[in-house]
């Protein structure tokens, strides 16, 4: 694929293009979602399907990917509404640590016990597999017009955007420890610390910085100002990130602060993110979908079958009700929230790094962790409006 003339190089990215864009419009129709789609359609055309691109890159896909979630995560708070977010905050910030924490362990413990695989290698899946995943939730709940109370939608959308940073933590965390031996838990509470607080105050920051640039840079032509906010978006993560701090936490931040404040253009510059959005989505999932090789994840159906039931019905719930304990949320909202834990790119970009690392197992944990992504999706994604009927969340 490398050394093929660039105008076939084009030639499958628009025929690509075009078979996502007819899956989301399939998607609608037979209830399963766009997202799913988008992986399946990468897959078949990956080498071992019927398009046969053979693409075995990691480096490049975890670009191509985190590039994505930035601005899924930007575009998403962009639309979110500040007053809602207020007061849904502490269970949100609640579901996003404690809770990240709490699928990890029981998810590697499982691992380790039941399966018999070494604990280090058990614990850095369980971390891999803990967070839920934003574009993948922010998607299927606009795709499908949920309509559900709230502060339920909210602190659904708010766990999904901002629990990825305890998740990347504990991944580096434990490939840090199986790759550099006697790492201190000092230094490992100070990386999460350093993290969260950097993530917020640039966040913090940009969220008002950027919304007083575009007041008083007078720029030649209105359609610059789009290429101006994506610009200043990738330099806030890449700021943030490069002193240490969380560069996902730091972006969706940045456009919940933008969202309170009033600049120029700001509707035809939500249109344009959420237009931006839906590109790199694609992009990211037919990727991720090419990467994939479909006969390694048919030869471990049942062992990803066996962890794929436990994290949706025993670890996820058991997160969401223990991180809520002493939250205003009603046993079935709970419940609801339970069940709208989608895994999605996140889990797959963060199991590109055992791969990178050579570390034992890698290519196991990437296949299992694919697995379960596309079983959460079609299980639970396609499952929302039938459970969402069935716990009366629907408004």
């Amino acid at each position: 694929m490398h050394n093929a003339p660039i105008e076939y190089l084009f030639l499958a990215a628009a025929i690509l293009l075009i078979l996502s864009l007819l899956a989301s419009k399939l998607s609608g129709r037979i209830g399963v979602p766009a997202l799913l789609l988008f992986l399946v359609v990468g897959m078949v055309a990956g080498s071992e399907g019927l398009g046969g691109i053979h693409f075995n890159d990691p480096y490049v896909a975890q670009i191509l990917s985190i590039v994505a979630l930035i601005f899924v995560l930007f575009s998403g708070a962009l639309n979110t509404k500040w007053t809602h977010v207020k007061r849904v905050a502490w269970s949100g910030a609640s579901l996003s640590t404690l809770a990240v924490v709490i699928t990890a362990t029981f998810v590697g413990l499982f691992t380790h016990y039941v399966l018999h695989a070494p604990i280090l290698e058990s614990l850095l899946f369980g971390a891999i597999i803990s967070s839920t995943d934003a574009a993948a939730v922010f998607s299927i709940l606009r795709s499908r017009r949920l309509h559900m109370r709230e502060n339920v939608k909210t602190v659904i959308e708010l766990e999904s955007a901002s629990n990825d940073p305890m998740a990347v933590l504990l991944t580096l965390t434990l490939i840090k420890i199986m790759t550099v031996p006697h790492v201190s838990a000092v230094r490992i509470g100070i990386m999460l610390f350093g993290q969260i607080v950097i993530g917020i105050l640039i966040g913090w920051a940009m969220g008002k910085a950027i919304p007083w640039l575009i007041n008083r840079f007078e720029l030649e032509h209105n359609g610059l100002y789009p290429v101006l906010v994506i610009a200043l978006v990738l330099l806030t993560y890449a700021v943030t990130t490069v002193i240490g701090g969380s560069g996902f936490l730091a972006v969706y931040l940045t456009g919940l602060f933008m969202a309170t404040r009033p600049f120029k253009f700001k509707a035809e510059l939500i249109d344009f993110h959420d237009g931006f959005t839906w590109l790199l989505q694609i992009i990211m999932f037919l990727t991720l979908g090419l990467l994939v090789y479909p006969s390694k994840l048919i030869n471990m159906i049942w062992l990803d079958l066996a962890v794929a039931a436990f994290l949706i019905l025993i670890a996820r719930p058991a997160s969401v009700f223990i991180s809520l304990a002493f939250s205003k949320f009603k046993l079935r909202e709970k419940a609801m929230i339970s069940w709208v834990g989608l895994r999605g790119a996140v889990p797959i970009i963060l199991a590109t790094l055992p791969l990178m690392y050579n570390l034992p197992g890698a290519e196991n944990i990437f296949n299992l962790v694919f697995f379960i992504v596309l079983t959460s999706i079609l299980i639970q994604g396609t499952m929302i409006l039938p459970v969402a009927r069935w716990l009366k969340i629907r408004e």
